[in-house]
């Protein structure tokens, strides 16, 4: 039973999927070979939870002896606008790591546009605190209970989420410069391709 299969059946309540991606079905081969622990095939070990228990869901993957997830490795998310096989448009992923048990797994949540949102992992996780920051600055998910949800890329001042598909990419900007505290420069001042400067 894969690594995957196993957090379900641990987690019925929790998990939804249980699937491995990537790896023999990327390379064209049916089988593995006999030298390569399936552990090492190079498949993406992955489970899609409900965003209601992802808080427990976490912290019973981090400390169950079975798994032993101490280590998120990296956190982000997709936006499926226009993808129609998609029945939320957007995937919030969790890269987590046992450095006890030497194996990796990805936790998907699927969001509603409508309700972006999912409970924080920052108690779990400390290293969730900046790499959440990154995802509510960038595509605009709200991780309730983090302990200081700003933008951590943009200035506070920037409207929307740029990695957003329905971000507009000639959406006009305040300027702001160092130190500044929002203020527009000048009369309704806002950025234009002369303010780049020359292209290197």
């Amino acid at each position: 039973m894969s690594l995957a299969e196993r957090v379900k059946t641990k987690f019925p309540n929790l998990v939804t999927e249980a699937f491995v991606s990537g790896g023999l079905e990327m390379t064209g081969r049916s089988t593995a070979p006999t030298d390569v622990p399936r552990s090492q095939d190079c498949g993406r070990e992955t489970v899609v939870a409900r965003k209601e228990g992802l808080k427990a869901l976490a912290l019973s993957l981090k400390t169950d002896l079975e798994f032993q997830f101490n280590m998120l490795m990296d956190l982000f998310a997709v936006d499926y606008l226009h993808w129609e096989e998609k029945e939320k448009r957007f995937e919030v992923v969790y890269n987590v790591y046992s450095l006890k048990k030497n194996h990796r797994l990805f936790v998907k949540v699927p969001l509603t546009e409508e309700s972006p949102e999912v409970d924080s992992v920052v108690s779990v996780w400390p290293a969730a605190e900046w790499l959440e920051r990154e995802v509510w600055d960038m595509m605009g998910i709200v991780f309730k209970g983090h302990p200081n949800l700003k933008r951590i890329l943009m200035y506070e001042g920037f409207k929307g989420h740029p990695l957003r598909k329905d971000y507009r990419y000639n959406l006009r900007q305040p300027i702001i410069g160092p130190g500044d505290d929002g203020a527009l420069h000048g009369p309704d001042r806002r950025a234009t391709s002369e303010d780049l400067g020359p292209v290197n």
